[in-house]
């Protein structure tokens, strides 16, 4: 069962991506976009980013 492009866009025009996210994950600002430790494995350079723009 896919998720409606019309549920995403409803999703991402009541949710901050950025606060949501960092609610679980340590982010910090690297250039434009925050960037922090990848939850769904174990690493030491910051590889997961999130890009608040387009809410992904």
């Amino acid at each position: 069962m896919a998720i409606s492009d019309e549920f995403l866009n409803e999703l991402r025009s009541r949710i901050d991506i950025e606060s949501l996210i960092s609610q679980y994950v340590n982010l910090s600002k690297r250039g434009r976009n925050p960037k922090g430790l990848c939850p769904f494995h174990n690493e030491k350079t910051p590889s997961f980013t999130v890009y608040p723009d387009s809410q992904s």
